[in-house]
C-alpha cells in the first residue's frame, strides 16, 4: 500500500513538471507572439502612411485645369485632414 501512494506521488509529480514544463513554452510562446504582433501593427501603420501619401500625391497630380474628379479627391483629403486636426485637439 506504501508503495502504491509513493508510486502516485511520483507520478503526480511527474505530471506536474510536465505541465509546468508547458505552461513555460507556452508564455514564451506568447510573448514572442506579441512581439510579432507589434512588428505587424508598426508595419501596417507604416503602408496606411504610404498608402495616405501616394493618394495625397496621385491627387495633386492632376495636370493643370484638373478634373472634377481630382478637385473631389483633394477636397475629401481636405476634409479628412480637418477632421484628424479636430480629433488631434480634443486629445
Amino acid at each position: 500500500m506504501l508503495d502504491d501512494i509513493k508510486k502516485d506521488i511520483e507520478k503526480l509529480i511527474a505530471l506536474y513538471e510536465k505541465q509546468k514544463a508547458e505552461v513555460e513554452y507556452l508564455r514564451n510562446a506568447l510573448s514572442q507572439s506579441d512581439a510579432q504582433n507589434d512588428s505587424y501593427r508598426k508595419q501596417i501603420a507604416d503602408l496606411e502612411r504610404q498608402v495616405d501619401n501616394l493618394k495625397l500625391t496621385e491627387a495633386f497630380t492632376v495636370p493643370a485645369g484638373g478634373s472634377p474628379q481630382a478637385k473631389e479627391k483633394v477636397n475629401r483629403l481636405i476634409k479628412e485632414i480637418d477632421k484628424c486636426i479636430s480629433l488631434l485637439e480634443k486629445q
